[in-house]
């Protein structure tokens, strides 16, 4: 498995230096990628990104963590919405192609705080998997996987489980889709996470490893033989990302206004550090 870290556990915001000091960060405590959010409100410049990437040996991963307006939104009914939300997701893309990142993740099929009155009609259902086929296409054309991720059912009614997302998958009919499993918003939705893992294979690309509260792995109560089990069951071998948000960045209002209440990620490079030793140990053992 190739381990990395998403940028929240350190910083909320951040710009050329930041970032190029993240990299230097990441390198340091011995990880493989690093996961940076892109919004409306990130400002920073794709193509250096890249460059200074590349030249410490480190992958990029984007993800729309940043702000992101509602109103782009590729599941709505209204056309525009959907054409603003495509809008949105290709220039995201865009910046995905410029620094070589390998994968846009993310709930791209819908808009993480939207949670429909009803489940999913089949309307909705072909709408989005129309926007996913031409965000596939995009990504391909720039050498960028489109990885979807499931989230609980208090961030959105579209997908919540691997099965949900094999739907619109088999519906958007694009190679260039895969998979990304979240063990913090899986438990809330799934009996097994054995039999989560083993729905979302051949297509699972990564995994987001943080506890029950979003604390380091193996803290909580999530059942980590069980999900380590079940990757090495299926011989999986990709990308897993520990991520948190930071509870100390303004004295704790950033992991709050995130929906962490708790302070089990006041240090990134500690979560970091015991995360690696823990699913170190653990895997042998499963």
């Amino acid at each position: 498995m190739k381990y990395g870290a998403h940028v929240f556990l350190w910083l909320d915001r951040y710009g050329d230096d930041d970032l190029a000091s993240l990299l230097q960060k990441a390198q340091g405590l011995g990880l493989a990628f690093l996961e940076v959010s892109v919004g409306d409100d990130m400002h920073f410049d794709a193509e250096l990104l890249g460059r200074r990437a590349s030249s410490l040996g480190v992958e990029l991963v984007i993800s729309p963590g940043g702000l992101w307006p509602m109103e782009c939104d590729i599941s709505l009914a209204d056309k525009r919405d959907r054409q603003r939300g495509l809008a949105w997701h290709k220039r995201a893309l865009d910046g995905a192609g410029a620094c070589g990142a390998l994968a846009y993740a993310g709930a791209i099929y819908g808009h993480p705080g939207r949670v429909g009155p009803r489940p999913p009609s089949q309307a909705e259902k072909e709408r989005i998997a129309d926007g996913l086929h031409e965000l596939a296409e995009y990504g391909a054309e720039r050498n960028v996987l489109v990885a979807l991720e499931p989230m609980s059912h208090f961030r959105t009614h579209v997908a919540n489980e691997p099965r949900q997302l094999n739907e619109l998958i088999r519906l958007a009919d694009h190679k260039n889709i895969r998979i990304q499993l979240d063990t913090y918003h899986l438990a809330t939705e799934v009996g097994s996470y054995a039999e989560a893992i083993g729905e979302a294979m051949p297509r699972l690309w990564s995994v987001h490893a943080c506890e029950s509260n979003r604390g380091v792995p193996g803290t909580g109560i999530l059942p980590w033989d069980e999900i380590l089990g079940g990757l090495k069951a299926h011989r999986w071998d990709g990308h897993v990302a520990f991520e948190s948000y930071n509870s100390s960045v303004r004295r704790g209002e950033f992991a709050f206004s995130r929906g962490m209440f708790h302070n089990v990620c006041p240090d990134g490079d500690e979560f970091v550090r015991a995360a690696l030793a823990f699913i170190s140990a653990a895997r042998p053992h499963v």
